[in-house]
């Protein structure tokens, strides 16, 4: 962007219509300021208008800037976009001299596209900063299911254990009940062939005294 710098303060004779577009210019492309060797200075916009080699200086810096400055081509490339903002700037001072108004319809247009670029750029900071807090909770959700399914898994474990345990006990039980049942079959029969026995032998006595004539 072609400028020039002159000590804050110092007086300007310039015609009233030079003066009208360095106004405009001065509001587009605010001035810049700087101190060396403890003084102020001022870097104002031309008010100088382009040629057509102006431009095509302009479009070979610009090509030089890109290549030098190793801005990508394509996505999102800070160093592309403040180059292509700052000849879209010249761009504006060179329209500006020779049309005030057409000059300050662009400057709206760059400040639409200014305001519509950094909506894009929050919307897409917000995108990254969401898809980065669902991915943190998704792996702690993972982190969370992997430590519960652990934890069945061996509680599952546990439990099998303790089944197979009870089953040892029922069978168990089950022997020593059988046993108990055969014990109390088996003394039950002996009690019962005893008393067959005792019954047998009173029968007999009865029946040989019963059968013995008396005197």
């Amino acid at each position: 962007m072609k400028g020039k710098a002159r000590k804050k303060g110092a007086k300007q004779n310039v015609s009233s219509d030079k003066a009208q577009i360095e106004d405009v210019l001065n509001s587009v492309l605010p001035p810049r300021e700087s101190t060396e060797e403890g003084q102020l200075w001022v870097q104002y916009v031309s008010s100088t208008p382009a040629t057509t080699q102006d431009v095509i200086k302009l479009q070979e810096q610009l090509d030089m800037l890109l290549e030098a400055r190793q801005a990508r081509e394509t996505g999102i490339c800070p160093i592309r976009e403040e180059l292509y903002s700052q000849c879209f700037d010249e761009l504006i001072r060179q329209v500006t001299i020779n049309c005030t108004e057409r000059g300050l319809l662009l400057l709206r247009v760059r400040d639409e596209l200014r305001m519509t670029i950094q909506a894009y750029q929050t919307l897409y900071e917000s995108s990254i900063a969401y898809g980065m807090r669902k991915a943190l909770q998704a792996e702690q959700w993972r982190e969370e299911t992997k430590n519960a399914i652990t934890d069945l898994e061996n509680e599952s474990e546990n439990l099998q254990q303790e089944v197979q345990e009870l089953e040892k006990e029922i069978q168990a039980l089950d022997e020593s009940e059988k046993e108990r049942e055969e014990k109390e079959a088996r003394a039950h029969q002996e009690l019962v062939e005893l008393r067959k026995k005792a019954n047998q032998r009173l029968k007999d006595q009865l029946e040989s005294k019963l059968s013995t004539p008396s005197k």
